[in-house]
């Protein structure tokens, strides 16, 4: 388990879809700990491997209040429904921030690390974080889908609002 260097944009590992899992082994697990140590370390609430610079289908998300963490190898999405416009950041471009619309609900298929398959329904941040780690897996970025930039006076506006609630 390690704390990878985040890749940021332009890298060319960015948007190129990434490939299928063909085996969960060890380096498999190894990815998602060290997926985990970097998001954590970065302050983030999802990451996908190329943001760590691999060019495989597995990502994380912290999902609900109590930060659970979903851990997705060869994610596919299933089902969505609604749509939300909400603010979104990446790891990948520090400093970037806009109103993006995303569905409001998914219902995705994807194997743990015991290689069991699942299916788990999100609505909310929740779906908008899943679908945002999927996107980066479709070598699809954020910046692609944002319908205006939120400046940094705007984001601390937000948050000053949001503790004053």
């Amino acid at each position: 388990m390690a704390i990878k260097k985040v890749i940021e944009h332009p890298a060319k590992v960015l948007s190129t879809p990434c490939a299928e899992v063909t085996e969960i082994n060890d380096d498999i697990i190894t990815l998602l700990d060290d997926l985990y140590d970097t998001m954590v370390e970065y302050d983030g609430v999802g990451i996908a491997a190329p943001q760590i610079n691999v060019g495989l289908r597995v990502a994380i998300v912290e999902l609900g209040e109590e930060r659970d963490i979903l851990e997705m190898i060869n994610p596919t999405v299933i089902e969505t429904d609604g749509a939300e416009v909400d603010i979104e950041g990446c790891l990948s471009f520090p400093g970037l921030y806009g109103e993006v619309e995303r569905p409001d609900y998914v219902k995705i298929e994807a194997c743990d690390r015991e290689g069991r398959v699942y299916e788990v329904e999100a609505g909310g941040f929740d779906a908008r974080a899943i679908l945002h780690e999927i996107d980066h897996l479709d070598g699809v970025l954020f910046d692609a889908k944002i319908k205006r930039i939120v400046t940094a006076e705007e984001l601390e506006e937000l948050y000053a609002e949001e503790e004053e609630e």
